[in-house]
């Protein structure tokens, strides 16, 4: 069998993990880079800033130029947080017979928020006989799916608690600039109030995702969103925040049923939390039976948790039926240490 043919669009922080991730794989091939910009035409390890034996050094190209018929098997894409703005790049991809992966946070559960684009997206990816997945640390595993892995064991549930605890600093400029770091409380409160700050994009798709895989339809998600004010000065790889800015946003859902909360989410997350003594740390709180309280301290990290779920589920993807796909319809995400080839259905054609 033929190695798997990858393709990353979106050289930043996420994909050029990907792509150093992959290229320490067996049975995987990196086949094209897409970015945009003084980017393209650069040589990939240039981007990366080192080499890989046994790997080619591609140059970055165009979407143009790279999407083609069958380039590849699977192409990842690290661009986007919403589904409206991933929406032309996944139909591209898609129109080409390529399976997709994307990191954008609403592609996780977009019938969540977008039931039209995401209806159109399935027809498409069924005419071309190729899968659509959504999925990262969170949404994708943390908030959502490890919640349902352990509700598992429950025979009964009264209340799902999950909270994330964690540090941005390993995102990179788009990520900062959805939570607002280095700005003003003044200018994150307008942000708040006109919408243009985002927060964590995700908590509608992670409660939804696990209403349905439970069985039960919310009659509501509420969110509520906070700034993090450092009072200190801190620095991350992507972004800085002087003492009296923004170094984080402290974020909280609800989703509601019957008139009681069934689901509760709380997600504070910052540049350099351990700078200002913060503990990281995931949790799983059940109350049903039995009862579950799953702590997981420090956090399992963002950035590479992010690069590593969107690798690792690439075996999933193209085994997947045609269509879009989410992380209830597959199997269980899981690390890959030996062949990628090994992972793939024979009916399951690779290029």
């Amino acid at each position: 069998m033929k190695n798997v043919k990858v393709i990353i669009w979106g050289m930043g922080a996420m994909g050029s993990g990907m792509a150093k991730m992959l290229m320490k794989k067996k049975g995987v091939d990196v086949v094209g880079a897409i970015d945009i910009g003084d980017k393209i035409g650069k040589p990939i390890f240039e981007v990366l800033g080192e080499e890989f034996p046994n790997n080619e050094n591609i140059k970055i190209s165009t979407a143009e130029d790279a999407i083609t018929e069958k380039a590849a098997d699977i192409v990842l894409l690290c661009t986007d947080s919403f589904t409206v703005k991933a929406f032309d790049k996944i139909k591209k991809i898609v129109k080409n017979k390529i399976n997709v992966i994307t990191s954008a946070e609403e592609m996780a559960f977009p019938m969540a928020q977008n039931p039209a684009l995401a209806e159109q997206l399935d027809k498409l990816a069924k005419e071309n006989g190729v899968s659509i997945l959504g999925t990262g640390i969170n949404p994708g595993l943390i908030m959502d799916v490890l919640v349902l892995v352990m509700t598992g064991a429950c025979e009964d549930i009264k209340h799902i608690t999950s909270r994330r605890v964690n540090s941005l600093s390993p995102f990179g400029k788009a990520v900062m600039e959805e939570q607002g770091i280095g700005i003003s409380v003044e200018e994150f409160e307008q942000g708040k109030k006109d919408g243009t700050l985002a927060g964590h994009v995700g908590f509608p798709e992670s409660m939804l995702m696990i209403a349905k895989a439970l069985g039960v339809e919310l009659d509501t998600v509420k969110q509520s969103m906070d700034a993090i004010v450092t009072d200190v000065d801190r620095v991350a790889p992507y972004g800085e925040a002087k003492a009296g800015a923004v170094a984080g946003v402290s974020m909280k859902a609800s989703g509601i049923k019957d008139g009681k909360e069934l689901i509760a989410m709380d997600h504070p997350q910052q540049i350099e939390p351990e700078q200002v003594g913060v503990q990281t740390g995931d949790y799983v709180i059940i109350d049903g039976n039995p009862q579950v309280n799953l702590v997981n301290s420090p956090e399992i990290e963002g950035g590479v948790g992010t690069i590593a779920m969107c690798v690792n589920m690439i075996p999933q993807t193209i085994n997947a039926r045609p269509g879009l796909v989410s992380m209830i319809d597959l199997p269980i995400p899981h690390a890959i240490l030996g062949d990628f080839r090994d992972q793939i259905h024979e009916e399951a054609k690779i290029v």
